[in-house]
């Protein structure tokens, strides 16, 4: 089960540099329901995504790289890339900040996942969070692929 928030982000943190980033594209074979092929730095997966805003099933299958390659070409809209930044928010939740490349740049949206739905409704986020867009299918990114 997945239970994220989503956020587009007022400025981006002074520090970004010190916060370990990945290198993702993700390109979607199915949006209804969701099935996502990504590369995440030298990770491959394969994810199932049920309907939803907030919570939604989530399965990941790993891939090999040939396997990959393999499918890409049979993604359907764009191909996403983007940088993702982990950014600690205290001791038990991470943000994870995207920046987006390509025709989908300046985009930035930053996630949170939680533990729980109490967890994901009682969090306040930083003041570097914009507009809360969890319950909005506009900035999933299975709906940035089409745009």
């Amino acid at each position: 089960m997945e239970i994220e928030r989503k956020y587009l982000v007022k400025h981006i943190p002074g520090n970004l540099k010190d916060y370990p980033c990945r290198m993702l594209e993700q390109g979607y074979l199915n949006t209804a329901p969701v099935i996502r092929i990504r590369k995440d730095n030298d990770r491959y997966e394969l994810t199932y995504k049920s309907k939803g805003l907030m919570v939604r099933e989530e399965y990941n299958l790993p891939l090999t790289e040939e396997a990959y390659r393999h499918l890409l070409p049979k993604i359907d809209g764009r191909l996403i890339s983007k940088r993702r930044y982990m950014v600690p928010l205290g001791e038990h939740l991470t943000a994870e900040l995207d920046i987006f490349e390509g025709d989908l740049a300046p985009l930035i949206l930053v996630e949170v996942e939680f533990p729980d739905e109490k967890s994901a409704d009682a969090f306040t986020p930083p003041d570097w969070f914009g507009e809360d867009v969890t319950f909005s299918g506009e900035y999933h990114n299975s709906t940035l692929s089409q745009r």
